[in-house]
């Protein structure tokens, strides 16, 4: 991976410097496809608020991502945008073998992260297992 300290001070700029999109004409496109962190977001809060697990349409974002940034800029990026939301995230990222073994350059405090040790959610896996 890379050696940048990935914060939401500079998400925006290593996103730009990160994006593989040939058939981007603008920058709305662009920010388009930076939405999809949100609406990542929100869809796995409205699974905790709820129960209601969307596992489609969060692989369908994931998958749309991983075409432009590629599997390692993408998992340092949504540890970035979903801090919090890990163990809700890997069983996605597993799924799609877009999971690396450690990301460095987590944040203001440098964190690095082995994935081994994240707990995945039992609910999303067993959902994804079903796909």
């Amino acid at each position: 991976m890379d050696d940048v300290i990935l914060t939401e001070a500079n998400f925006l700029l290593y996103a730009a410097a990160h994006y593989i999109n040939p058939q981007c004409y603008d920058i709305e496109e662009f920010n388009e496809d930076l939405k999809k962190f949100k609406y990542i977001k929100k869809l796995i809060s409205k699974y905790l608020d709820t129960g209601e697990l969307k596992e489609r349409l969060i692989l369908n974002h994931i998958i749309s991502l991983n075409n432009v940034f590629g599997p390692l800029v993408l998992s340092k990026m949504l540890f970035v945008k979903l801090e919090g939301y890990e163990e809700y995230v890997v069983p996605f990222l597993e799924l799609l073998g877009c999971l690396p073994p450690v990301i460095t350059g987590i944040g203001s405090k440098n964190k690095t992260i082995e994935t081994k040790n994240i707990l995945s959610d039992r609910i999303i896996e067993e959902r994804l297992k079903e796909i």
